[in-house]
């Protein structure tokens, strides 16, 4: 399946941030999940019978939300043939805005997991949460377990796990006899043996290596067998360069897995956090430099930048919240743009003070990704968990970055 770009990620994140934002009257918010397996023309067929069904709502205002709702949602469905890839969500309803009312408010996300069941609810708010865990990391590392009697092979895809292979050794286990028999017989265990580590290197490899994007090897078992496999580099040597670390785990079956990567948690924290740390550290030198040297930041200086081509790395805080709106006063005509957090942040015309009509929203983040890309410039996003990512987002205003050239 495939993996959302990290704007991808963000942008979901930014629109999932403003759908839970929301409230309406009674239960006039409609939030439906559509599995990848689900037929459309089911979907729809279930919607028509709530759309009847939501003739029985005793309040004339609500019903009327509702059955506008599902006819918006009615009207998108022609759209698809067949459900994207992941499934589809959709928030839509009327949202309310103040002295009893409402507003159209409709959200179509292609979600960057598998929509796992159909559902369909009528609330004050969007039902939200089967989305939530959707937005960890979706990092791919190899997984091993391993001693003489047995492995497993796995991939940690985010905070799933995927078992691909258990192999049993057949490696016999020594015995007490003495004399020549005893050395010929060691030597025979030792054969079998390598001839176990070549097949689950075999493995491992194979399914490793098809992953283009992996960021790491995580290695267990409960015994010594471990840091034999990797002294002695069983695995490929573009593999072996990615091996985090060897932790002791008291199975090697399926559950050997889950234990591997429990232990590994702390490694796997600090290996993404090291990248953050190290990025910001090259900024930070440029930054100590007398003439700044190749470091820029501050929103307009960076897009100034950004289109002449001269930003080798992009920097952006994964909290930052900007929104360029263009606006049109209802009352006077008057037209403007105006920098905000997001869409419903409330602006008032500078000429008569009404409250202003959103014409168009360009996110200031998807805007530099865009400048980026056609320049080639590579786009790092810095999480605001860490020390560094706090400093991005207060001290530079949640975007910076590095210089192929020295500008003016």
């Amino acid at each position: 399946m495939t993996e959302l770009t990290d704007l991808q990620k963000y942008e979901f994140r930014r629109s999932l941030e403003e759908v839970r934002k929301l409230s309406g009257r009674g239960t006039e918010l409609i939030s439906l999940y559509i599995p990848p397996s689900r037929q459309i023309s089911d979907v729809s067929a279930y919607l028509r019978s709530e759309y009847s069904q939501s003739s029985n709502i005793k309040s004339a205002s609500t019903r009327k939300n509702v059955q506008a709702a599902i006819s918006s949602i009615l009207s998108r469905l022609k759209n698809f043939k067949e459900p994207p890839e992941h499934g589809l969500v959709f928030f839509v309803g009327h949202r309310s805005i103040g002295a009893d009312q409402t507003e159209m408010v409709q959200f179509v996300l292609e979600p960057p997991d598998p929509v796992p069941t159909f559902v369909y609810r009528c609330d004050s708010r969007f039902f939200t949460e089967p989305l939530e865990g959707m937005l960890g990391e979706k990092d791919i590392f190899g997984l091993l377990v391993i001693d003489r009697s047995e492995a497993t092979i796995g991939l940690l895809h985010g905070k799933r796990i995927v078992p691909i292979k258990n192999i049993q050794s057949l490696v016999p286990s020594k015995h007490g006899r003495g004399g020549q028999s005893a050395r010929r017989f060691e030597r025979l265990i030792e054969i079998a043996a390598h001839e176990y580590y070549k097949k689950v290197s075999d493995i491992a490899n194979e399914a490793f290596q098809s992953k283009p994007d992996l960021k790491g090897v995580l290695i267990g078992g409960p015994g010594p067998t471990k840091e034999f496999f990797v002294k002695n580099e069983y695995l490929h040597y573009e593999l072996q360069k990615k091996i985090v670390d060897t932790f002791d785990t008291g199975y090697t079956d399926e559950y050997g897995l889950k234990e591997l990567v429990e232990k590994a948690r702390e490694s796997l924290k600090d290996l993404d956090l090291m990248r953050e740390k190290d990025l910001m550290q090259r900024l930070f030198e440029e930054i100590r430099k007398s003439d700044a040297g190749l470091s820029i930041y501050g929103e307009e200086q960076v897009k100034n930048a950004l289109l002449i081509g001269a930003v080798d790395t992009l920097i952006i805080s994964e909290d930052l919240r900007r929104v360029k709106l263009k606006l049109t006063c209802p009352a006077c005509g008057e037209k403007t743009e105006a920098m905000a957090k997001d869409s419903t942040e409330e602006v008032r015309c500078p000429k008569c003070g009404a409250v202003m009509n959103v014409d168009q929203v360009d996110d200031l983040v998807g805007d530099m990704h865009k400048m980026a890309e056609a320049n080639s410039t590579k786009v790092e996003f810095i999480s605001g968990e860490s020390e560094e990512g706090q400093l991005l987002l207060k001290a530079f205003g949640g975007v910076a970055g590095i210089l192929r050239f020295r500008i003016n």
